[in-house]
């Protein structure tokens, strides 16, 4: 059961963003400072990545833990209350992502995916981007 009301429920829930999330700024402000130029949410490629550096054919996705399942992570965890609601739900996006990845592959593009957890805290983001970094420079 659900402890808030529903109208405290719908505030909290539009505000969650789907674009421009705090990680997804944080990676892109570390792209651009490090000399990598990139698009964001090209709607010609399958599933709108975050971020698109042409010049590497890359989309790079930044996945909310939560949202896209992420596996053995504390944030992944599914609910308590409404699994019959939420787990149907998250594994749709799990399997749009497959389905997402396949569909870039058919065209020739690499993905790299992020997730929210290796971006929480400055510690795990200081780890984090420069290994991203490493992984596009290795592209070239």
């Amino acid at each position: 059961m659900d402890t808030l009301s529903p109208g405290k429920r719908s505030q909290i829930m539009s505000a969650v963003r789907s674009k421009n999330t705090r990680a997804e700024l944080l990676v892109r402000r570390y792209l651009w400072s490090h000399g990598i130029r990139y698009r964001i949410h090209r709607k010609d490629l399958p599933g709108k990545p975050d971020i698109v550096i042409p010049r590497y054919k890359l989309a790079v996705f930044i996945h909310g833990c939560f949202w896209h399942g992420h596996d053995n992570c504390i944030r992944g965890r599914l609910p308590k209350s409404r699994l019959e609601y939420w787990k149907p739900k998250i594994e749709a996006n799990r399997s749009r992502d497959r389905r997402i990845e396949e569909e870039l592959n058919e065209k020739g593009w690499r993905q790299l995916v992020i997730w929210e957890c290796q971006l929480r805290t400055q510690k795990a983001a200081s780890n984090t981007l420069p290994m991203v970094l490493n992984q596009i420079m290795s592209m070239c």
